[in-house]
């Protein structure tokens, strides 16, 4: 059984997942470069490690919750390949490119290591709450062991094939997720103009052809449907920058395999304009606004 984990990256994802790891038993040795983000992870009872390599060494398995592909591929070809035990097992839960997540892991199994990919859906609630989705790339040896330290950090966990498909699935999904979001603020903002009310129109879409997760769930207009960041100023949420690192993700993903993804590319444009007007820290669906000429 896996007892003791290495955790790097203990950001506002990471911190939350491995305050669960501790919470379900397993022991933690954090790193990260923000003193902060350490004396949080000690708080919940991690160990603060001295470097990435510190952590991993004697370490049943590795996870990693890091921005981008460079900094997972920096992370386990500098520090954690040299520094891991034999049958460590590696998890990288950062969301990267699909290319390097198979490059990394090709470099793992070639140095005799089972790894897989595991990025995660949810945001940060599910990540403090332990109710995150992973979806998972990798061989099945690999998954099957990473299967229980992923379910005690999330209520999902779902194996999307070999090395590289946990990203595929999740830059997929995060496509269709931006491109559904920029249609539902356009559709409101269209309604707004043509004189229907905002909740009037809610009404007749959410139980109409219409109705998706952005519109039921995540409504981007205050007031209208459950609560959502759109009723706390856009605060909170899934911040536009990361949206926009996504979808450029998917449309790179995209050009790479030569699949045709036009509303991924618009959708991709407009984020970057909104991201643009300052404000990739503010939700996703602040997309409303910007359509709105606010």
């Amino acid at each position: 059984m896996t007892h003791t984990i290495a955790f790097i990256g203990l950001g506002n994802m990471g911190g939350g997942m491995a305050a669960n790891l501790l919470k379900n038993g397993y022991a933690v040795r954090a790193f990260d470069l923000s003193e902060d983000a350490l004396a949080k992870a000690e708080s919940h009872g991690a160990v603060r490690a001295a470097s990435a390599a510190d952590a991993v060494a004697g370490a049943d398995a590795v996870v990693t919750m890091l921005p981008a592909g460079k900094h997972v591929e920096g992370v386990y070809q500098g520090d954690v390949f040299g520094a891991a035990k034999a049958d460590a097992l590696f998890l990288d839960c950062s969301t990267i490119d699909v290319a390097t997540a198979r490059r990394v892991i090709d470099a793992a199994s070639a140095k005799g290591f089972d790894m897989v990919d595991a990025p995660v859906s949810g945001g940060i609630a599910a990540a403090n709450g332990g109710t995150l989705t992973f979806m998972v790339g990798g061989a099945d040896a690999a998954f099957a062991r990473a299967k229980p330290i992923l379910s005690a950090m999330g209520k999902a966990v779902i194996h999307a094939g070999g090395a590289g498909n946990g990203q595929a699935a999740k830059i997929c999904n995060n496509m269709l997720l931006g491109a559904t979001m920029v249609a539902t603020c356009e559709s409101f903002a269209m309604a707004k103009k043509l004189g229907l009310d905002p909740q009037t129109f809610y009404d007749i879409s959410s139980v109409s052809s219409g109705q998706s997760w952005s519109m039921t769930s995540y409504c981007p207009v205050p007031g209208v449907g459950p609560q959502t960041p759109a009723d706390n100023g856009y605060q909170g949420g899934f911040a536009a920058g990361l949206m926009l690192k996504d979808m450029k993700l998917a449309t790179e993903a995209a050009a790479l395999v030569g699949a045709s993804v036009p509303m991924g590319n618009v959708a991709e444009s407009l984020y970057q304009l909104l991201v643009n007007k300052g404000e990739a820290a503010r939700d996703f669906s602040l997309m409303i606004e910007m359509l709105e000429g606010k």
